[in-house]
């Protein structure tokens, strides 16, 4: 990834703060998941690269460090030897090893790092909604597990949440200097303060509750109202019920993918659903009413007098609910003229007699096909 654009990546700029990074990572994952992306080979290593960036960008030190350096665990040793353009020497530096390394540590943020806030990783779910359900609605139970800071403790890992103090050895940073003798010379690295872990703090007595984690895996349960109009591979996003955050960094979020079963007659298009109706034949002729269903139970159709097979009836405002509006789709029925598979002996004579009532004239289709074929 060293040699790739992270901000390309996740269609930002290197000026985007943390809620617009985070917001166009959201909108990627769910375009890339692979659980909605299975017929799309590339999907999964789009959805990784999109997850590598947004580590690197939505971490403070190693944004800092990515900006400077391209690369989120800082600078490439080789490159101190390497001057302007890769070649030898020490010119491309300008001011010697001091400043060099002054400008380095720099960029690390200072006793920011074992203070700073992370957020806390999003939870995944899934959910099986019925058409009924998907269409107009529904609260559902998930039982998850996730981090939670320990109650007893406050996620300090001290007990009664006060027994620790400051690291002396890194004054609280959680972070220490140290030099390493090479062949070059002696270079001063920084990394994570070995007594305490990183943290900056030195626990005295450790939390029975926890056993000095600071948090716990616990069993949840959640209550979600599915809002009405959601549609199958749609992600339900509950702000907040991931894991928790560390060193008060924001909770993670509960994403829920749903998948909705089809409907026995009913298909949906968009926030329009249709159904394809046959109509005994005497009744597309005389006229009368059928019981179809509907979002709202069984409705009685009106079947005007002659109507002919293929007429799309409408019945507005009987579709889905839009997401987050008080606006409907319609219903749209689909008649099929259905003529009976045999007839008796007394149901074909009374069609005989009944034909030699109307003329052929009063078949316009019919009519219209046998004139042109005259004329052929």
């Amino acid at each position: 990834m060293a040699d790739k654009n992270y901000y390309d990546i996740l269609g930002v700029s290197k000026t985007a703060s943390a809620d617009e990074i985070k917001s166009a990572y959201r909108k990627l994952a769910k375009k890339y998941h692979p659980d909605l992306n299975k017929d799309n080979p590339d999907a999964a290593t789009k959805f990784k690269e999109i997850n590598e960036a947004y580590e690197v960008l939505s971490d403070a030190q190693k944004k800092a460090n990515y900006d400077q350096f391209g690369s989120a665990s800082g600078p490439n040793p080789n490159d101190f030897f390497r001057g302007n353009g890769g070649s030898g020497g020490f010119g491309g530096f300008g001011g010697g090893f001091e400043d060099l390394f002054g400008n380095i540590f720099s960029s690390f943020g200072g006793r920011t790092t074992a203070n700073t806030a992370v957020a806390g990783n999003d939870i995944t779910t899934r959910v099986t909604l019925s058409f009924q359900e998907a269409a107009v609605g529904v609260t559902k139970k998930f039982n998850i597990v996730r981090t939670e800071e320990c109650e007893h403790c406050h996620g300090t890992g001290a007990k009664d949440g006060t027994e620790y103090t400051t690291c002396t050895e890194c004054s609280g940073t959680g972070q220490v200097r140290y030099t390493q003798d090479t062949i070059f010379g002696r270079i001063v690295n920084q990394g994570p303060c070995k007594r305490c872990n990183g943290t900056g703090k030195i626990v005295k007595e450790k939390c029975t509750s926890c056993n000095g984690k600071g948090y716990k895996r616990n069993n949840v349960t959640i209550t979600v109202d599915i809002p009405a109009g959601i549609d199958n591979d749609q992600i339900v996003t509950l702000r907040g019920y991931g894991d928790a955050g560390v060193r008060g960094g924001p909770a993670g979020d509960l994403q829920i993918l749903v998948k909705v079963t089809p409907h026995k007659l009913l298909e949906r298009k968009g926030f329009d659903i249709y159904l394809d109706l046959p109509v005994p034949f005497t009744t597309a002729m005389l006229g009368g009413k059928i019981v179809i269903p509907s979002l709202e139970g069984k409705l009685e159709l009106n079947i005007p007098e002659n109507t002919q097979s293929g007429t799309m009836l409408k019945l507005k405002g009987k579709g889905i609910k839009q997401l987050n509006k008080n606006v409907y789709g319609d219903m749209f029925i689909k008649v099929n003229v259905e003529l009976p598979k045999s007839l008796n002996k007394k149901s074909k004579q009374e069609i005989e007699a009944l034909e030699k009532i109307f003329d052929v004239d009063d078949f316009d289709k019919y009519r219209k096909f046998r004139d042109t074929t005259k004329n052929l």
